[in-house]
């Protein structure tokens, strides 16, 4: 009796982790990024995070919101250092955002920090939209969007 009282539970547990993993697929929630850091280590594990797990698998919105430190990763006028685990894929940081931008990620410049940083539109690497309050709030506190802090 308590052999099958146990395996029912256990039958029950997993169909409930069945049912919730099939939500959480069918959902497909997006991923806003706050990357504040301009090294490339820490942000080329990010925006692959970004890019690789979360917006080839299907989710949206997927953005990669560059802000502090993190603008400088956007100046074309600073080619990024080649880290360990990009040397053997041969792209920079600025390689990586562009193919995310262009697999359908945002990249978006956060205004102050440009301006803070003496940086404008024209200073950024192709893909990258300066951010502004309704797009960058829109993604932020969209319900089906999980932040991530880089």
């Amino acid at each position: 009796m308590k052999n099958r009282f146990l395996l029912t539970c256990i039958l029950l547990l997993s169909l409930t982790g069945l049912s919730w993993n099939a939500q959480a697929e069918e959902a497909k929630g997006g991923l806003f990024v706050n990357l504040t850091t301009d090294d490339t280590w820490a942000a080329a594990k990010a925006i692959q995070f970004a890019h690789e797990k979360v917006l080839k698998r299907g989710h949206t919105p997927v953005a990669i919101w560059l802000n502090v430190r993190g603008i400088y990763l956007a100046d074309k006028k600073r080619p990024s250092h080649v880290h360990g685990l990009m040397k053997e894929q041969g792209r920079s940081i600025q390689d990586m955002l562009q193919a995310f931008a262009k697999d359908g990620g945002l990249v978006i410049a956060c205004a102050a920090c440009s301006k803070a940083a003496g940086l404008t539109e024209d200073d950024f690497i192709a893909g990258v939209q300066m951010g502004n309050p309704d797009l960058v709030l829109g993604i932020l506190f969209d319900p089906t969007v999980k932040t991530l802090s880089w």
